[in-house]
């Protein structure tokens, strides 16, 4: 049953904190009714006793303490979906944005969704045709998995991240159906007319699920953004049995808009201020990729804005990635180690390393 509040005990930038709640879960879904009329939505972020504290997606303007009603819905954020979303784009939250009205939902998906059961994934062996020589031939997108895709200032991730929406396909001697899912977070406007023109001209868009996040559109959306995108193409790709691959660009606005929203709620900050479980929420996110009745594959995009006197290191997110990359190269020698005599070349490093 759902429990309608009035008032507010505290507004904080785009988080209000309201008391004697009873009854409140974490993630659970908040509609705000304000005095002038307009409605807005949040989420329940955190729970201490009686209190909640709550995002609203479309920022606080407008909201007093004392006139606004607050009704809690009893169940977590929900996207309607049907196969009438292809060739469709919304906003960041899973409104539609290209005036061809309101989707007519087959199911609505809770968008936190759950990583896959390892046991039923399928084994990846096929592989996805982009069309770029650089990345089927060396660094191959496999159909079920990720792959990182980082860039800097003046770099054309942009163009890069069109061309294959533009290019990606399963092969002359696939019949099956493929689909992509295009999720951009935090592109300014003409970024986001660029990646629409492209789409159309191309006569791309009939297969593609665009997601749209704006610079100006408050920064709580854009962590629902990748979510909803993930949710969507889990729908087409488990339920109506396509094989779908989903573009986020960039994580980087991910992330600084988990490190704003982690700092307005007082949270103590880790490396270079961003949350500590930022690692653990990206790891939700990529581990929905996989291959089971359908398939689902993911691109991420990250951003890394140079500045002077900063290095490679000092991004959370390269360092994640060379360590990740060193500890994989250990194992392969650990493994080749385990499984099979060793050879002469890794012998010489070894006793090199050790001073043998």
């Amino acid at each position: 049953m759902a429990i309608e509040y009035l008032g507010l005990s505290e507004i904080n930038g785009p988080l209000v904190v309201l008391e004697g709640v009873k009854n409140a879960s974490y993630e659970e879904i908040v509609e705000f009714h304000m005095e002038d009329g307009t409605q807005k939505i949040g989420r329940i972020v955190e729970i201490y006793e009686d209190k909640a504290v709550i995002q609203v997606f479309e920022g606080t303007d407008n909201m007093s303490l004392g006139n606004t009603h607050t009704r809690l819905t009893g169940h977590p954020m929900e996207i309607g979906l049907s196969p009438e979303i292809l060739g469709r784009t919304f906003n960041g939250i899973g409104q539609p944005i290209d005036g061809l009205g309101e989707i007519t939902p087959e199911v609505s998906l809770n968008i936190n969704g759950l990583p896959l059961n390892p046991v039923t994934r399928e084994y990846p062996r096929n592989y996805i045709n982009t069309g770029i020589s650089a990345i089927d031939g060396l660094t191959t997108l496999i159909r079920g998995q990720k792959l990182p895709i980082f860039s800097g200032n003046g770099l054309p991730h942009d163009k890069l991240a069109a061309q294959i929406v533009r290019q990606a396909s399963l092969g002359a001697d696939s019949d099956e159906n493929f689909a992509i899912v295009f999720a951009a977070m935090g592109v300014k406007y003409d970024v986001a007319e660029f990646f629409r023109r492209t789409f159309e001209e191309s006569g791309a868009s009939d297969h593609v699920v665009m997601f749209l996040n704006l610079a100006n559109d408050p920064t709580v959306e854009r962590l629902l953004t990748p979510k909803i995108a993930l949710t969507a193409a889990e729908y087409l790709a488990f339920e109506k049995g396509m094989h779908i691959l989903v573009i986020l660009t960039d994580i980087t606005s991910f992330c600084e808009a988990m490190r704003e929203v982690s700092s307005s709620k007082g949270e103590i900050p880790s490396r270079k201020g961003y949350p500590g479980y930022l690692y653990s929420e990206l790891a939700t996110l990529y581990e929905r990729a996989g291959i089971v009745s359908g398939g689902l594959t993911v691109i991420v995009w990250d951003y890394i804005p140079f500045a002077a006197g900063q290095t490679l290191g000092s991004y959370t997110g390269l360092y994640s990635l060379a360590v990740g990359f060193a500890v994989s190269l250990v194992m392969i020698i650990i493994f080749s180690l385990a499984t099979k005599a060793p050879s002469k070349e890794i012998t010489d490093v070894f006793d090199k390393v050790t001073g043998k």
